[in-house]
């Protein structure tokens, strides 16, 4: 990296990342208010190649979202019905057992599945779906569930303390958890954008604990909505400081806000441009030294700038999804799937050489040894 190709506010930045030097708070800030897009970018690939090289990967996976019934009523959700909307519904367990089975003919290693919180299902429900669908293939990884479902599960329906209700989800099947649910953790945004959520400091502890448990997870964003650069690095900084607790962080998967499902009062914020997009990737990947892989979520991107995000700090594209209905219900409108081969041409193009990996990001070409 050359550093007279940097914008000046940038070049003590990248001195500290070409040492190993983790970057401050306000170094991050600098980042958010610079101009230099490329530069940034250039920056934050020293990170992506110093800890991934020049692979990028994807998962075969299939998303199920069970079910939209839910006692929260956020304010940029789209997808969340009470039980007596036209738009709720709720899938039977042997279909959701019928669609992963036809789904492992097509070749997937997860299965990803979120609902809403539903007031009514039974602690066994849960229980008997985790164990149905282990039962298919053992090898299969069962992704489930967010920070707030899982409390849910454990304060309403199993009315369980929070680690015995993670042991027993475990025990029937659980293989990781979601990063859903966290949103921007300052509380004013919550109390705007997700009032009657799990806190910051619950969504946290949820993760600390599977992680002593020796689980692992992702953990997410959604920006570009009320929310300043501030309040973006004060969410890096959680994150960052519950991975140097806990180590068990996989990955990051930062995403656009989606307004056109929005309720009223956030219907009419604008989308994140593509810019802000590649630009919050980058810091993410600059600020998050302790994370090994950084996500473009093309369900979020779209499949064009998540390709071009692989020059600005990204190593995954995350996977072929097969049916994604929580952004879509919001006004996305990317593809609800790619192919294995979509993805792959998509890295290809993008100078990256594309690798197939696990729920864990281990490369599938090696299992026996983790991804960096």
């Amino acid at each position: 990296m050359n550093a007279r190709l940097l914008a000046p506010e940038l070049r003590p930045i990248a001195d500290k990342v070409r040492s190993g030097a983790r970057i401050s708070d306000e170094d991050a800030m600098v980042l958010y208010a610079s101009r230099d897009l490329n530069g940034i970018g250039r920056i934050a690939n020293v990170v992506r190649e110093r800890i991934n090289g020049n692979v990028a990967t994807f998962i075969h996976n299939r998303y199920i979202n069970y079910s939209n019934i839910c006692l929260l009523s956020c304010q940029f959700c789209a997808f969340g019905a009470k039980k007596r909307e036209e738009h709720a519904y709720e899938m039977a367990a042997p279909e959701i057992v019928a669609t992963v089975r036809e789904a492992l003919l097509q070749g997937i290693t997860e299965i990803h599945m979120v609902g809403g919180l539903h007031p009514t299902l039974p602690g066994e429900w849960y229980l008997g779906l985790l164990r149905d669908l282990r039962a298919l293939d053992p090898d299969l990884v069962i992704k489930a569930f967010t920070a707030v479902e899982i409390r849910h599960l454990a304060d309403r329906i199993f009315k369980l303390p929070l680690r015995e209700t993670l042991i027993l989800l475990k025990e029937n099947g659980l293989g990781a958890i979601t990063g859903g649910g966290a949103e921007i953790f300052d509380q004013e945004i919550r109390d705007k954008i997700c009032k009657g959520k799990e806190t910051a400091d619950e969504w946290a502890e949820v993760h600390r604990v599977w992680h002593q448990l020796g689980g692992r997870s992702t953990c997410t964003m959604l920006y570009g909505h009320i929310e300043t650069a501030a309040h973006r690095v004060d969410h890096l900084r959680r994150l960052r400081e519950l991975q140097d607790e806990t180590g068990g962080f996989t990955g990051f998967i930062p995403f656009a806000f989606e307004p056109d499902g929005a309720r009223p009062a956030l219907k009419d914020i604008p989308h994140a441009t593509a810019h802000e997009e590649l630009r919050n990737l980058a810091i993410s990947r600059i600020y998050l030294d302790n994370i090994g892989h950084i996500t473009g979520y093309w369900i979020s991107l779209g499949l064009p700038a998540a390709q071009v995000s692989l020059s600005f700090g990204v190593d995954d594209l995350h996977g072929t999804i097969m049916e994604e209905k929580i952004f879509h219900m919001a006004g996305a409108h990317t593809p609800q799937q790619q192919t294995a081969a979509s993805l792959e041409k998509a890295i290809l193009a993008a100078g990256r050489i594309p690798m197939q990996r696990d729920s864990f990001y281990r490369r599938i070409a090696d299992t026996q040894t983790p991804a960096p």
